[in-house]
């Protein structure tokens, strides 16, 4: 009985040591998801890079903001974005004012309105490297977009080959 009592134990030792070494679904070699699943903490200073606009489907206002890192290559043009790059794209419905267009005499001016997510790209050419070097962030009502939905991003991104994977540009 007692070696079949150290038998189980050397068992479940094992067993053990084997889960430990098998990657989790979905991560190769164990290495982190291939996006962000937190919020970079203060985006909200960041430098203002460029705006957006999405119609269709969308109706979306958007404001692409930049760390330190970010700005200047941006600012300099400097491709590809160095690791550290950190973009944010802080998008909201876009509606129109009725303030605004009273003024005017006719409806032309639109503005912001409830925030519908906020998106990030952080390089980091290691961590990321299977999805060219940047993981991708997306969370609405501050939660962060699962693997499945998260897995388009890279795809899409990667028609942008030219310019390291970024549509934005800067806008001086």
């Amino acid at each position: 009985m007692k070696h079949f009592t150290l038998f189980l134990v050397a068992v479940a030792t094992m067993a053990g040591v084997v889960a430990q070494m098998i990657p989790a679904p979905g991560h190769a070699d164990g290495a982190p998801a291939p996006f962000v699943t937190e919020i970079p903490q203060g985006y909200r200073d960041w430098r203002w890079i460029s705006s957006a606009h999405e119609a269709g489907k969308l109706n979306s206002l958007g404001a692409v903001l930049g760390n330190d890192v970010a700005y200047n290559a941006f600012r300099n043009g400097k491709l590809p974005y160095p690791d550290g790059t950190i973009i944010a794209a802080l998008h909201y419905r876009n509606v129109p004012s009725d303030e605004n267009n009273k003024v005017f005499g006719q409806a032309q001016s639109f503005v912001p309105g409830a925030p519908t997510n906020i998106q990030f790209m952080v390089k980091d050419s290691k961590k990321y490297a299977a999805t060219g070097g940047w993981g991708f962030g997306h969370f609405a009502d501050g939660k962060p977009g699962d693997a499945a939905f998260m897995k388009s991003c890279f795809p899409c991104h990667e028609k942008a080959k030219a310019t390291d994977l970024v549509f934005t540009r800067y806008a001086p």
